[in-house]
């Protein structure tokens, strides 16, 4: 396949549109809902972590300096003075030749610099014989041993991780200032279009996209939100489009982007502007579209009808601009070099994005397996977890030889 017009290098067509879209406007959220959003501002600690001495394991808090002769063949003997479990909150001293039972996180007593395992002892009760000498600071946390007050627990950009939760909270923070995760509207056009549970026949096509590219976005961390099927209906699609502007910060579209007669989302939203079509250097997927639709100049992406030519869209154009939305950095796909399995050509002119298989090798590096491309691409990406990149002027990669992959699913 060889385009029938010089079309737009890809990296330029993204160099533009990106350039239009700007992080969504930052948020103050409660701990609990912050997972999955990526944080506007730095994050100080407002106190140290731990906050407190504290036991880290059950045993006996002593005073090193009384046990340094301890051997197993001559115990050291201390007096057990009390117990100190994780709610106790008096304070108290441990005095030369005494100690103290304490409990896994309860607070430690002032003078005492370990805490003896109960293995190393008799665990006596009154008193107690320890036979192995702990050395300073076993079996202790100190204050602000992992954090210190005022220090940075988390950079601005930082992706909300479970394990940031849990590090966030322990400091004491309870809200955070991110960026949301972008609504995002899916709407197949057609008339052609009907739902899934039926197979498609003469005249009829199943809506696999708006499916499939919700499907997507939630991935991509969105909110995602399916619509359906709109007619290819002039009135219908703009008051579909004027119904989701206030809930969406992108929508998405696929079907009629090409040039011909029943193309009406080119027809509709590209003759007053609102949506600029281009032909990019992309196989498949070769047609897009981009533009703002309303006063609140919500960005919208037009992708084409073909399933597998949409889902290739979404990942060079709509995946990005939802990572750009989200305040994510970097906005694209890991990716990788890797040792070609199988000789492959490619489309002169167009940046071929064929579904394939990597692994990694046993000595390093990955390897790739190209999988099921052109109009098989959906069929070949429903077992890819990865992308094999062949540029504009590759018409043909040998067995051997060194391609680049993006990384889509790390999971296979």
């Amino acid at each position: 396949m060889t385009p029938a017009v010089a079309a737009l290098p890809l990296a330029d067509y993204l160099t533009s549109v990106l350039a239009r879209i700007a992080p969504l406007p930052p948020l103050d959220l409660d701990l609990t809902q912050a997972y999955g959003n990526v944080l506007a501002e730095h994050v100080m600690a407002p106190a140290p972590l731990p906050a407190f001495d504290y036991a880290a394991i059950d045993g006996y808090a002593l005073r090193t300096e009384d046990v340094l002769s301890a051997r197993q063949d001559r115990p050291v003997r201390l007096n057990v003075v009390g117990d100190i479990g994780v709610t106790s909150w008096r304070p108290v001293r441990v005095l030369p030749g005494s100690c103290f039972s304490v409990a896994s996180g309860a607070p430690l007593p002032a003078g005492a610099d370990a805490v003896a395992p109960p293995f190393w002892t008799d665990q006596g009760m009154a008193a107690v014989e320890v036979h192995s000498a702990p050395k300073r600071g076993q079996g202790v946390r100190r204050t602000g041993d992992e954090v210190a007050s005022g220090s940075t627990l988390a950079k601005s950009g930082s992706f909300v991780t479970p394990a940031l939760v849990a590090l966030l909270a322990a400091a004491g923070v309870g809200h955070v200032v991110v960026r949301p995760q972008p609504r995002v509207v899916v709407v197949a056009t057609g008339d052609e279009l009907v739902d899934t549970g039926r197979s498609s026949q003469p005249g009829q096509v199943v809506d696999a996209n708006s499916h499939a590219l919700a499907a997507a976005a939630a991935e991509a961390g969105a909110h995602a939100y399916r619509i359906g099927i709109c007619d290819d209906d002039p009135e219908a699609l703009r008051a579909m489009l004027d119904d989701q502007i206030l809930r969406s910060d992108l929508i998405i579209t696929t079907g009629g982007t090409s040039t011909g007669p029943g193309d009406m989302a080119r027809r509709i939203l590209g003759r007053d502007g609102t949506v600029q079509f281009s032909d990019v250097s992309v196989y498949p997927c070769s047609s897009m579209g981009f533009g703002a639709v309303g006063a609140e100049e919500v960005p919208i992406v037009c992708l084409p009808g073909d399933p597998g030519a949409a889902l290739i869209g979404f990942e060079v154009l709509a995946r990005p601009l939802i990572q750009r939305l989200s305040g994510n950095e970097p906005v694209f796909r890991p990716a990788v070099k890797a040792h070609l399995l199988e000789t492959v050509t490619s489309p002169t002119g167009l940046r071929e994005f064929r579904p394939a298989h990597a692994a990694e090798r046993r000595g390093g590096g990955y390897t790739v397996q190209p999988l099921a491309g052109g109009p098989y691409t959906l069929s070949g990406l429903a077992e890819a977890n990865g992308l094999l990149v062949l540029g504009e002027k590759v018409t043909g990669a040998g067995a051997g030889s060194t391609v680049d992959v993006l990384l889509i699913d790390r999971r296979r």
